[in-house]
C-alpha cells in the first residue's frame, strides 16, 4: 500500500506560478514511477508529466517547456513546477505511484485554477 498526499494548490492568474508536492509513505522503494495527471471537468484524466526511479522524465506536449517534474531521491517529495500558467490548465491535479507490474496508486488531488 501507498499513500500520497498532495499539496500546493490554488487559484493563480494567467502568467502566474504554482508548485505542487506529492509525499508518499507506506511501501515505496519498489515504485517504478511517479507522476501528475489532471483531469478539467468533463475531460478524461490525462498525463501531464512523470519521472522514473532512473530519473527520467516525460511531459505531456501542452506543458513541455512550461512545466517541471522533480525529485531528489526515492524518499522525497515529487514536484510539479508549473510556470506560465494558462486557464486551460485549469484542473484537479493528482499524483500517482505505478509499480512495475502496472499497480497504481492515487492521490486525493489538489485543485488548480488559472483564472483573472
Amino acid at each position: 500500500q501507498v499513500q500520497l498526499v498532495e499539496s500546493g494548490g490554488g487559484l493563480v492568474q494567467p502568467g502566474g506560478s504554482l508548485r505542487l508536492s506529492c509525499t508518499a509513505s507506506g511501501s515505496i522503494f519498489n515504485i517504478y514511477a511517479m507522476g501528475w495527471y489532471r483531469q478539467a471537468p468533463g475531460k478524461q484524466r490525462e498525463l501531464v508529466a512523470r519521472i522514473t526511479s532512473a530519473g527520467n522524465t516525460n511531459y505531456a506536449d501542452s506543458v513541455k517547456g512550461r512545466f517541471t517534474i522533480s525529485r531528489d531521491n526515492a524518499r522525497s517529495p515529487v514536484y510539479l513546477r508549473m510556470n506560465r500558467l494558462r486557464p486551460e490548465d485549469t484542473a484537479v491535479y493528482y499524483c500517482n505511484s505505478r509499480f512495475a507490474n502496472g499497480v497504481d496508486y492515487w492521490g486525493q488531488g489538489t485543485q488548480v485554477t488559472v483564472s483573472s
